[in-house]
């Protein structure tokens, strides 16, 4: 397949979206909730949770660093909201055994979502198997019940095809969701790369026959491109993907301006 090409058409079928409450009100139930700083302390943390429930309710998910995921944990006890943490984070160059001690103390801890760095460098060389290999053995870690994320760093990837043939190999490998960026490298989300893993999972999704998802991530701060990615979804997905069991949107500024907007 040209994934330059088969790309084409959902992204120039995209439309100015109006910013609406019922819009708004969906965007923040697909809202992972992120603070990976390197100056986040416990306090600060614990301030941060606290946004996560809001008058117009709460977010999907909130993703912090591992040695926070017990505070955010209690936090949350009792609620919907998710804790997700972050490992192999942000190099993705860790070994697979230093990531599956990552993953049995998250577990400890209580994460119910582990995001976890693709080993792109090593699958830019060449080494592809290595690669699923890595991704198989975090999901058998996760076991059913935990949701894992992969992070394939598409600014990283950059070439259609590469990006299009990682979002297979994870998931065929057990990914969960699919997700575009750690956000700590210049290139993050692009509507062309989050087209083509959409594409990825309409195309390997029935063979799989389990629920996959897909996670935008790095640089999303407006309203109006966040917006973008949900048309995005919408138009090659259908309605039905709009949900935060297969569509999350990854931000730390994002709710910010959703709360703005719906207090007007």
């Amino acid at each position: 397949m040209n994934w330059s090409d088969a790309i084409k058409e959902p992204i120039n079928a995209l439309k100015p979206v109006k910013i609406n409450a019922e819009l708004l009100q969906k965007m923040l139930g697909l809202l992972d909730l992120t603070s990976l700083n390197a100056t986040d302390t416990e306090e600060s943390i614990a301030v941060f949770c606290e946004k996560a429930q809001t008058p117009f309710g709460h977010v999907a998910a909130v993703c912090v660093y591992p040695q926070f995921i017990r505070l955010a944990a209690a936090q949350f006890a009792g609620t919907p909201i998710k804790v997700a943490t972050v490992v192999n984070f942000p190099a993705g160059t860790d070994s697979v055994e230093s990531v599956l001690l990552e993953i049995g103390r998250a577990l400890q801890d209580g994460t119910h979502e582990i995001d976890v760095v693709f080993p792109y460098h090593r699958y830019l060389a060449g080494e592809r198997q290595q690669a699923q290999y890595f991704v198989s053995s975090c999901k058998a870690a996760c076991g059913e019940n935990v949701c894992l994320k992969v992070i394939l760093e598409t600014g990283a990837l950059n070439d259609p095809t590469i990006i299009a043939d990682a979002s297979s190999d994870a998931l065929i490998a057990g990914a969960d969701f699919i997700k575009t960026s750690t956000g700590k490298i210049p290139e993050g989300a692009t509507l062309e790369a989050a087209a083509i893993m959409l594409l990825a999972i309409q195309r390997v999704g029935p063979e799989l026959k389990r629920r996959i998802g897909v996670k935008i991530s790095g640089g999303i701060r407006g309203l109006h491109q966040a917006a973008q990615y949900i048309e995005l979804a919408d138009t090659i997905m259908g309605r039905d993907f709009l949900t935060p069991t297969t569509f999350r949107i990854g931000a730390s500024k994002l709710l910010d301006e959703i709360m703005k907007e719906m207090s007007i």
